[in-house]
């Protein structure tokens, strides 16, 4: 958790934000101590893809990427905002893949933070009949350092600075 700390990042996110992604790692710590074993792990991922939502909103709306209605709203969909996928009609009015790839004359980041978005939290936080998708202790320990990645390079890639 420490570790968080001396990230370039780690003064640019809220303190609510700060507290949810030490939870993972605090809840990582505890899990292994507690010698249970657990169906599903993804209980453990949940703060830290929580943290990463606002994370990403926050600089999505530093970047005038999204306006401040919609960062203050109960609208925006961050999964939408990213999906490379969009319908083409939608893309141009919510895509934030397509800012990214603007911005950074690349893919790369957009397809990375999408990634991100898809592995470490919808897939793992949706229950479908035909698709459980319970993760392992190590699968989440991988999820929470995905988003942690993630982070780095957003952070990097869109030339943010701590306030």
């Amino acid at each position: 958790m420490d570790l968080l700390k001396i990230k370039p990042w780690w003064g640019y996110l809220e303190a609510d934000l700060q507290e949810l992604l030490q939870e993972s790692f605090l809840l990582l710590q505890k899990v292994a101590d507690w010698g249970e074993e657990f169906h599903d792990y993804s209980f453990v991922v949940f703060p830290a893809a929580k943290s990463y939502e606002g994370f990403l909103k926050k600089v999505f709306l530093d970047m005038k990427f999204i306006s401040e209605e919609d960062y203050y709203g109960k609208r925006f969909r961050i999964g939408r905002a990213l999906n490379p996928q969009l319908e083409p009609r939608l893309r141009a009015l919510e895509s934030v893949y397509d800012r990214l790839e603007n911005f950074t004359g690349s893919n790369t980041l957009g397809d990375n933070l999408w990634n991100t978005w898809k592995e470490s939290r919808n897939l793992i936080f949706h229950w479908f009949p035909e698709e459980k998708r319970a993760i392992t202790y190590d699968e989440a320990k991988q999820r929470i350092d995905m988003i942690v990645d993630s982070i780095d390079e957003a952070y990097k890639e869109c030339k943010i600075k701590s306030q």
